[in-house]
This record gives structure tokens, sequence and C-alpha cells, in this order.
């Protein structure tokens, strides 16, 4: 993680107990140091245990991502990130607007049989994943279940948490998949309602086209399995895999806000580049060479190729050629 990236993620991160006057002593280590581990984890996909010895040992690093798990810090920190990235992008800071969708990953033996199924359309035997993003690809809300669950019945759940964290909700996207009663569900359960619009494929249509609002959170999925620890489910419990999924996407916003936070204006950009032109070719004035010619001249009777200098009168005879 870089110095940038850490200004961005270190306001959002939890108050430390012992300076909330909470009690406990302060901490042995910095908390970019955990930062960094949970990152790793996450980017990289390894085990708990092969974590670097150069960073904080792997029990204390998951006692941490634990209890912020547990204290809902780790989704705190996400929302404010989020915010942050809409203000950036010119949009409000609550979404108005959302796009549902889910995706199917293999689990690992270490995911129990009780929260894993099957998924019969994508040949998956694992977990499911639901997300809702906003209009410009920023999730909103996710919802792990096992893969055999129907996409109708895990978007209830879905939509329920996001009306109840994001009030301002009016309308949201999705698939033809979700088609059916969830539409009036939506509109009659839901305080206030919320308006369910599918976006269905041409019937007559045999090739790639990209369908509006549903290529969003199509998008968002593949930002988040970027990350390797997402591509396959590792987590006995479906809410560490949440974690997880959260903590990828706090990858990808604290990156761009970063780079927006580094950009240089227009001019400078001009500036520096003008600077290394001519850099540049000052370093090639004074590094000329003279030009290499290649001459061949027996060695025990076999012919190898060496390079000859031509040279000026006052520098020595030139090359000779031949053998």
């Amino acid at each position: 993680m870089s110095d940038a990236e850490w200004q961005v993620i270190e306001p959002a991160l939890p108050a430390p107990a012992w300076k909330a006057g909470k009690g406990g002593r302060p901490a042995g280590r910095c908390r970019r140091d955990y930062v960094d581990a949970i990152r790793y984890l996450v980017k990289e996909g390894i085990q708990w245990r092969a974590m670097p010895a150069d960073l904080p040992h792997w029990r204390t690093v998951y006692d941490v991502a634990d209890g912020w798990h547990k204290s809902g810090a780790t989704g705190k920190m996400h929302d404010e990130l989020r915010r942050q990235c809409r203000i950036a992008a010119g949009r409000k800071p609550e979404p108005t607007a959302a796009v549902i969708d889910s995706q199917s990953v293999k689990a690992a033996e270490e995911v129990c049989r009780a929260s894993r199924g099957y998924d019969a359309g994508k040949k998956d035997n694992g977990r499911k994943r639901h997300i809702a993003v906003d209009t410009i690809g920023l999730l909103l809300t996710v919802l792990v279940t096992a893969a055999g669950v129907q996409d109708r019945d895990g978007a209830k759940p879905l939509l329920w948490n996001l009306r109840r964290a994001f009030p301002s909700v009016k309308l949201a996207w999705a698939d033809g998949g979700y088609a059916g009663k969830l539409v009036t569900w939506a509109k009659t359960k839901l305080k206030p309602k919320l308006t369910l619009e599918i976006v269905k494929r041409p019937g007559d249509l045999h090739t790639f086209q990209v369908l509006p609002r549903r290529w969003v959170v199509e998008r968002t999925l593949a930002w988040i399995t970027r990350c390797r620890r997402t591509v396959r489910d590792y987590e006995r419990l479906p809410g560490h895999h949440e974690t997880i999924v959260y903590w990828a996407m706090i990858i990808t916003m604290s990156r761009r806000l970063a780079r927006q936070r580094q950009a240089p204006s227009r001019s400078a950009c001009r500036a520096g580049r003008s600077a290394a032109g001519r850099l540049s070719r000052g370093l090639a004035v004074r590094t000329s060479r003279p030009p290499v010619r290649w001459r061949y001249r027996s060695l025990r009777g076999c012919y190898g190729r060496q390079p000859g200098r031509v040279v000026g009168t006052g520098a020595g005879r030139p090359a000779r050629h031949g053998h």
C-alpha cells in the first residue's frame, strides 16, 4: 500500500480503544501493518498461516480483521470510501438507483455442507454472492448464500438490506432471472416502495451485445474477482466472505482516490514532458558513440565474429576486413 492510499484509508479506520478512553494499552505496531496484511491476504489469495514474516503474525491479523468485522468497522470504512468516490465523480454522496445481480463461485473444502449448494445453471458447487451496486458500479450491499438458492429468493433479503441501508434508492435494475413475483413484492412489501425494472435480453439476439444498466454490475463483479481470495470461497462463515468482498472493493476505491489526489495539472504535465524531452536530447548528444562495424578474424582455425570500431586517423588504423 502506498503512502497516498494510506492517507485515504487512515481517516476511515476506527479509533483505537485506548485513544477513545475505553481502556487497553497502546498497540505495539502501527495499524498500517495490519491493513497491509489484510490487503495482501485478499489481493494475493494466500492462506492465513502463509502470512509473510515482515507482516504481523497471522493470528493477530485474523483477530484484528474479525474484530473490525464484528464491530461493523469494515462496512463503515467501505461506506466512507464509497461516498468519497461518488463525490469525486460528481455524484451525490447517497445513491438513488441500484443494479443487482448474482455470481456463483466454487467453494473450498473448508466450507461446510450446510452453507454450500449446487448451481445447476453454472455447474458450480459452492456459494453465490448477491450484490447491489450504484449507477457507477460501487458496491452498496452484498449477501452470500448457498449456490443452490435461486436469484429471486436471494434477491428478497438483498433488497431488504438495500432498503434498510439506503432509503434514498427508489429504482433498481435487474436481468431476466429476477422477473416474476419479485417485482410485485418489491412494490408492496418494501416501504417506501422500490421499483424493480427488468432489463431483458432481446429474443432475436444471437451475438454479444452490451445491455443497458446490466453491464455496470458485471463490471463490478470483474473488479471483485481481480482479488484472488474472491475467485473461490475459502471462508467457513458466509459473513467472512462478505467481509472479503468489502475489502476487495476497499482496495479498488482507495487506489482510485489516491490516483485522483496525486494527479498533477495538465500544464504541469506538459512542462514535465518538455523538460524530459530536452534532457533526453542532451544526453543523446553527450553519449553519442562512433558506429560499430563487424569484422571477422581467424581464431585457431575458427571464424569468430567480433565488433571492430571505426576510428579516425588520429586514433589508429581502421579495422581490417577479411581473415
